[in-house]
């Protein structure tokens, strides 16, 4: 499923970096606090910094794969709508939805309007993050990945690409936070 004919900007660096196929290796252990990072929320125009959520409200980290600002996986498209469908869920709940993708800030700001996103799209370009929770990588872009984050910041539940199963439901995520 092709979600655009717009090609434009999908040979760039970061397609070249990440070409060569590297599997989910994710090694982060339940229970344990996951790594800190800051990126930009390009929907709200601030600086996250994964941190200040620890002690104050669990956080799903949403790690999606979308190629340009017109070129999305045909895995992940789905599930960032339902994601998004579902934000207020999520936050009537006290849940902070993060999703993080390798655009840079001005493609994700495409993909900000594009898609009426609610909830943060943070910009990793250098997929520094997405390395750092070993998501994996395959044709120009890493690969998705969901972790659920208590509220000090330990992980209870992660969910790692695969052709059987790309990405976790909306209810298995929900379920998660019980």
């Amino acid at each position: 499923m092709l979600t655009s004919n717009d090609f434009r900007g999908l040979l760039n660096e970061r397609f070249f970096r990440n070409f060569l196929p590297i599997p989910a290796t994710n090694k982060l252990f339940l229970g344990v606090a996951t790594p800190d990072f800051q990126l930009p929320d390009i929907t709200n125009g601030t600086l996250v910094k994964l941190s200040n959520y620890r002690g104050n409200q669990p956080v799903l980290l949403a790690f999606t794969r979308i190629f340009t600002e017109k070129q999305y996986c045909p895995f992940c498209f789905p599930h960032i709508k339902a994601l998004n469908q579902n934000y207020e869920q999520f936050k009537n709940r006290g849940i902070e939805v993060l999703m993080i993708s390798s655009t840079d800030e001005r493609q994700s700001q495409i993909v900000v309007r594009d898609l009426k996103l609610k909830m943060p799209l943070l910009s990793d370009p250098s997929c520094r993050v997405f390395r750092t929770y070993q998501t994996g990588q395959a044709l120009g872009a890493p690969l998705p990945a969901q972790f659920v984050l208590d509220k000090h910041g330990r992980l209870r539940y992660r969910h790692l690409f695969s052709f059987l199963d790309h990405n976790a439901s909306i209810d298995t995520l929900l379920e998660q936070f019980n």
